[in-house]
């Protein structure tokens, strides 16, 4: 994505509509409404999609009621920004009933949300070219509880209403596996997802692109098979650097893994960032070129991610 694409989608403002919708699992209500009351506080219009609580089997309502609800959010030009409730499962299924056509007809607007929803992020950079914000979602932990503290709620709002405050995502305690400098858009999100997109058109590749990556509950075994898998596809072809998140409960040395794998890519690694799963949750826009600076434990963008 060029730098033009997130100088023209505007960042929100007080009293701009934003819509939350379910594209994965069943949705708590309790949480939805505390990370509603969130939002709301900090002055923007919420509306819930018809379908954020059904529910059906492992998800929150249809694949059809899915996809409308996200369609109808993404193509209402009174709606400023677009909202995942939570992750889970079940994001992939909806990708076949979504209309590129329209979604790229419409006035091109932030999408939020990780985990799962990293394939919506690819469809959407695949198909609009817009910028989307891979951090915390209404109903997950970081806004839809009191558990993390108000910090990461609080970032993913100035992300969106005052983006020029969030251009540097310092970590001070992430880890140089492989020092160095690099620059370009950043890419990524969950590994597990990335790998289930290759052979679609949305697989998209790392080339030239600074690439965020993390997970959750994944064995050693499965990590390494991850990397392996995504390496022998040729995606992490043309990466200029890595970015990965805390592999929350994946092992006992997950970065040994990552190590083993991505060095011989021979460009930085920073580990260890807040990114994900995890106690804390940075919001990390995806299409916004960044420097990457693995001495500094810090990922800055060379523009706000919005307008």
């Amino acid at each position: 994505m060029s730098h033009d694409m997130a100088e023209s989608i505007p960042r929100l403002r007080p009293g701009d509509r934003v819509a939350v919708v379910a594209p994965s699992g069943p949705v708590s209500p309790e949480r939805l409404a505390y990370g509603c009351d969130r939002l709301r506080a900090a002055g923007l219009d919420v509306v819930v999609g018809a379908h954020v609580l059904a529910r059906h089997g492992l998800f929150a309502g249809s694949d059809e009621q899915r996809a409308a609800d996200l369609t109808a959010a993404w193509c209402d030009e009174r709606v400023r920004a677009v909202l995942c409730a939570r992750g889970g499962y079940g994001a992939l299924r909806l990708l076949d009933h979504l209309d590129p056509g329209r979604f790229a007809a419409a006035a091109p607007k932030p999408l939020v949300g990780s985990s799962d929803v990293t394939v919506l992020h690819r469809w959407l950079a695949e198909h609009t070219g817009a910028v989307s914000l891979y951090g915390p979602m209404v109903a997950g932990t970081a806004l839809g509880t009191d558990r993390l503290g108000h910090r990461w709620a609080g970032e993913l709002i100035r992300t969106l209403m005052s983006p020029e405050q969030t251009r540097r995502l310092h970590c001070p305690d992430a880890v140089e596996l492989v020092p160095g400098r690099a620059e370009g858009p950043v890419t990524g999100g969950n590994l597990n997802l990335l790998a289930a997109l290759l052979g679609s058109p949305e697989a998209g590749s790392a080339a030239g692109c600074v690439v965020v990556l993390e997970d959750v509950n994944k064995e050693a075994h499965r990590l390494d098979r991850l990397f392996t898998q995504l390496l022998r596809a040729g995606w992490f072809d043309g990466a200029v650097g890595v970015v990965a998140g805390r592999w929350r409960n994946c092992g006992p040395d997950p970065d040994a893994i990552l190590y083993e794998r991505l060095a011989p890519l021979g460009v930085p690694i920073l580990a260890g960032f807040d990114v994900g799963h995890g106690p804390r949750q940075l919001t990390v826009p995806l299409g916004v070129p960044a420097v990457l600076d693995t001495g500094g434990r810090s990922l800055t963008y060379t523009v706000p991610a919005l307008a």
